[in-house]
């Protein structure tokens, strides 16, 4: 094969190029990174390839070429694998492209059919070339249209038309559906994006420029549009892609961010050390949507990055109305105003026909009516908030319109300083069924039939999940005592409250994504003589530890705690998953933790729980189908025994829903002639003293967990028994101290050794090694 020269040009369809540089190595051709250079007109455009073509041993390609800079007509597409035509003639494949700074100009990139020598492909500036897609090609994007196969970058947007954006949103949205009703996911939330997500990366040059999500649940479309379109049969499944943002997936993930409101801290944070470093052509993003601005974190970044007016900031409000509900709070109000005001949309509607009939007028009207003028914006809505933060303001913004997006957007990318624009979208938007649904329009779904929108029925009928037994248990509660009021931050369904606030609903209160205030507020709310109960997902007590131990604990406040989604929980990933929750009460005097190991248990500790007045209590419990009720064979202090084996070779302490994962673990060891005690403590904080003398007759006392190795249950265990003298060796099982990637809860499980056989070996050695003497006196690790 000829080497192209290095440098070399050639006039093609009447612009120079640089001939593609490229090496040899083991693997077959590597076709590097270039830069390039496109002139036309009397401009220069810099072009830069992101990735490289590899041709592996025993492939088909001969020959690869550089077929120039060309102009696609009628609307036309490249995709990789397109077939080459110049009339009959088959010149060739495409291996790659760059989309160029002219709309519909590519460089392109093929294989030589036949094999050629010479740097270049002889074709005349003149020459009419077809794309055509090869047999079979279309079966390597099942499920995903030709538009959106065919980019592979951000980049690749600049070149389609308006026309050809309508059709690529249609396409994301069927391809969007089509994925999520197979693997479940976020789906309201993307569906409603989808333009807003188009015109943020035709605008801003990602990665280059940093767009940071909040939350991270509405990227689909922004992975669909960075070169993941074709991953998405294994969204959110063991080995594919992340729900959110990952930055183990693309340069283009900034922040691995699933906990809202962080994104402008982000972004302030960006925006300041590109100032520092003299990057003055770097913008950065905050796209802040679902209701993430009830956050106070977003106030506090908000006060920091409008006290620099020369910060470039880009803030873009994805204002739907809703988070996972419709959104609460003063603010809601405020933007709800805006968004609603049928003076401003009279006039927007106006100005639209006036546009269309009067274009030279009527353009510069419409653009005025878009919020261009601060003076009409005070006339047709109410006094505008942002502005009196000093934050310029741009909008409202229809998000559905591509045009206006691009618009507004290249408008306050060249602001030069921090500015806000306010975006409309609908939240399912284009899916009927998402549109319609009134709980949470599709925020979060299982899998569904996409024709109908219906989940799919099961083959069994779905047991009861440990969220609808605490939902069921608090409404009784509620029946009872006047006293008991309800906390959710934005997350009244999946935490179990819906129930209770339809029951009580002047004793139900929704904060917004706010879990600081939630507690804060719950302890007034006790100190008022009320008993808050503060129902949150296990990792989002990481956000309000603070308030739990200082405003909660300090002034022995009786709040609970009720801790959904508690241990592993899987396929929403590293942090989503409760594991820190143990760990860090562990550490609140006064706190009180429960684990309930069933769905009577539950029931049993909540109400224990509702009924302690001198401090805190938690309890948590973890995400799915609720575990058949275990019996007790006997009752020691507050422990309940679960097993007791013939002798007493091993203490097998069992922390909530790993209680049958423990009675598994001792069939298999008193298969082999080991003894074991099976005992659920129940409540993890403060250690039961009856734990104390148990441990003391068995030769191994052994701990299983679903929290974090540190500072978890089995830590307070040992520390405990070496408090009271205790000498019994301990074992610990839990988590190890990692972030986990996502996976169905049971493969995570086995992958961290946390299974009946894994524990039941480990044992047995353990207690091979203290026969011969080797283990030490207190812990085996």
């Amino acid at each position: 094969m000829a080497h192209p020269e290095n440098g070399r040009k050639k006039s093609v369809n009447g612009v120079v190029v640089k001939v593609l540089k490229h090496r040899r190595d083991d693997r077959g051709m590597v076709l590097e990174p270039y830069t390039s250079r496109c002139v036309r007109e009397g401009e220069i455009h810099e072009l830069v390839t992101t990735d490289q073509v590899t041709a592996q041993p025993g492939a088909t390609i001969d020959r690869v070429a550089f077929l120039g800079f060309v102009e696609l007509t009628n609307g036309g597409v490249l995709d990789r694998g397109d077939e080459v035509w110049a009339g009959d003639q088959l010149v060739g494949t495409v291996l790659g492209y760059d989309a160029c700074h002219f709309p519909n100009h590519y460089n392109v990139l093929i294989s030589a059919v036949p094999p050629r020598t010479g740097p270049e492909i002889g074709l005349e500036p003149s020459t009419e070339i077809r794309f055509v897609p090869a047999a079979g090609h279309r079966d390597r994007g099942e499920g995903v249209g030709r538009l959106l196969r065919a980019l592979r970058t951000p980049e690749d947007l600049r070149s389609l038309s308006h026309e050809q954006l309508t059709e690529l949103a249609a396409e994301i949205r069927e391809t969007l559906v089509e994925k999520v009703s197979k693997t479940g996911g976020h789906l309201g939330p993307n569906l409603g994006v989808v333009e807003l997500t188009i015109a943020l990366h035709r605008v801003f040059r990602s990665p280059y420029d940093q767009i940071v999500w909040d939350t991270g649940h509405q990227t689909y479309v922004h992975k669909m549009l960075t070169g993941r379109a074709d991953r998405f049969d294994g969204l959110r499944q063991a080995g594919g892609i992340s729900g959110y943002p990952s930055r183990a997936e693309s340069v283009h993930d900034l922040v691995e961010n699933s906990h809202a409101t962080t994104a402008l801290s982000y972004a302030d944070g960006l925006a300041k050390a590109h100032k520092l470093r003299g990057e003055k052509d770097r913008a950065v993003v905050a796209v802040i949507g679902d209701g993430a601005m009830t956050g106070g974190m977003c106030w506090e970044a908000i006060n920091n990055i409008a006290a620099d007016k020369e910060l470039p900031v880009v803030i873009v409000v994805n204002d739907n109305g809703r988070s996972y509900a419709p959104t609460i709070g003063g603010l809601a109000e405020q933007l709800t105003k805006l968004r609603t005001s049928h003076k401003y949309e009279r006039l927007l509607e106006w100005g639209k026909i006036v546009a269309k009939e009067t274009p030279v007028v009527g353009g510069g009207l419409y653009e005025v009516l878009h919020g261009a003028k601060k003076g009409l914006k005070d006339t047709v809505a109410p006094q505008n908030l942002f502005d009196g933060l000093g934050l310029k303001y741009i909008g409202p913004v229809d998000g559905h319109d591509t045009v206006a997006l691009e618009k507004a957007l290249t408008r306050a990318r060249h602001f030069g300083g921090p500015v806000l624009v306010h975006v409309i979208t609908t939240k399912g938007n284009g899916y009927a069924p998402a549109e319609n649904h009134e709980l949470d329009k599709f925020h979060a779904t299982a899998a569904f039939d996409p024709r109908t929108g219906r989940a799919k029925a099961p083959a069994t009928p779905a047991p009861r999940s440990w969220t609808s037994v605490f939902s069921e248990e608090l409404v009784k509660a509620g029946h009872r005592r006047k006293d008991l009021v309800a906390i959710t931050a934005a997350m009244l369904e999946p935490t179990g409250l819906r129930d209770f606030s339809l029951a009580f609903p002047e004793r139900t209160f929704d904060v917004g994504i706010a879990e600081q205030h939630a507690v804060t507020s719950a302890a007034g709310l006790a100190m008022g003589g009320m008993h808050p109960v503060v129902a949150m997902y296990a990792t989002f007590l990481n956000r309000a530890f603070d308030q739990a131990l200082m405003d909660v604990a300090l002034h022995k406040q009786a709040v609970t705690f009720v801790l959904d989604r508690a241990g592993v929980t899987g396929d929403d990933g590293a942090s989503h998953n409760g594991m820190w929750d143990l760990s860090l009460l562990n550490v609140v005097p006064g706190m009180r933790i429960a684990a309930p190991r069933d769905g009577r248990r539950l029931g049993e500790l909540f109400n224990e729980a509702i009924a302690v007045q001198d401090g805190p209590t938690a309890v948590r419990f973890p995400k799915g189908p609720v575990q058949s009720d275990i019996d007790t064979v006997d009752t020691v202090g507050g422990v309940d025994v679960l097993h007791r084996g013939e002798s007493e070779d091993i203490l097998l302490v069992a922390v909530g829903s790993m209680a049958q994962t423990c009675l598994d673990a001792a069939s298999l060891l008193e298969a082999d002639g080991i003894g074991c005690t099976v005992v659920d403590p129940r409540w993890i904080k403060p250690v039961d003293a009856a734990l104390i003398p148990l441990a003391a007759r068995h030769r191994l006392v052994a701990t299983v967990e679903d929290n974090g190795l540190s500072g978890g249950a089995g830590s307070a265990v040992a520390l405990a028994l070496r408090a009271a003298g205790v000498d019994t060796p301990t074992r610990e099982f839990g988590i190890t101290q990692e972030f986990l990637d996502h996976a169905k809860r049971a493969d995570i499980l086995k992958a961290l050794g946390l299974t009946p056989g894994d524990i039941a070996l480990r044992l047995g050695e353990s207690l091979q090694r203290l026969g011969a003497g080797t283990a030490g006196a207190e812990q085996l690790v």
